[in-house]
C-alpha cells in the first residue's frame, strides 16, 4: 500500500471527547514505541499519524512526535507530488511548533494537506501556502 492509500485508510478517525480515547489514535503512538495510554488522543498527534503512515508504508519517518522533526527526513523539493510530506509552522515561523501531513494539491494561495489532528480528526484541510516550511519526498526503506 502506498503512503496515500495508507493515510486515506484512516480518513475520519476522530478524537473522542472526555476521558475516553480513540483506540486507533492510541495505536499510532504505541506502534512508534510511545505509551499511547499515557499520551491520550488529546496529545497533538499529527506527527504520530504521519510516522505511523510512513512506517506502515515502508518509508523513512522521523520517529518523533514534534511536527518539525520531519524537516530532517527525506529530500527537500519545490515541486511536491501527491503523498509528499508538508511541514508547516504554527504560531510563528521561528517557534518550535508546527504541523505535518501529506500533500494532496495546491492552488494559488493554499496547500491541501491530508493529515491527522486536523480539527481533531484525519481529514484533508487547506492551509495558507505562506505557512509551509518545507515539502519533503520520503525515501522507501529497503
Amino acid at each position: 500500500m502506498n503512503i496515500l492509500e495508507m493515510a486515506l485508510s484512516q480518513y475520519g478517525v476522530t478524537e473522542i471527547n472526555g476521558s475516553k480515547d480513540h483506540p486507533q489514535i492510541i495505536s499510532y503512538f504505541n506502534e512508534l514505541g510511545f505509551d499511547g495510554a499515557q499520551l491520550h488522543d488529546e496529545t497533538a498527534w499529527c506527527s504520530a499519524f504521519a510516522n505511523w503512515v510512513a512506517k506502515k508504508s515502508g518509508y523513512s519517518y522521523s520517529g518523533k512526535l514534534n511536527a518539525r522533526s520531519w524537516l530532517n527526513v527525506g529530500q527537500s523539493t519545490n515541486t511536491p507530488g501527491v503523498g509528499d510530506v508538508v511541514v508547516l509552522w504554527r504560531e510563528s515561523r521561528t517557534s518550535w511548533k508546527g504541523h505535518v501531513g501529506f500533500f494532496i494539491k495546491e492552488t494559488k494561495g493554499f496547500v491541501y494537506v491530508l493529515g491527522g489532528n486536523q480539527n481533531n480528526k484525519v481529514c484533508i484541510q487547506a492551509y495558507p501556502k505562506n505557512r509551509v516550511l518545507e515539502y519533503k519526498k520520503l525515501t522507501k526503506n529497503g
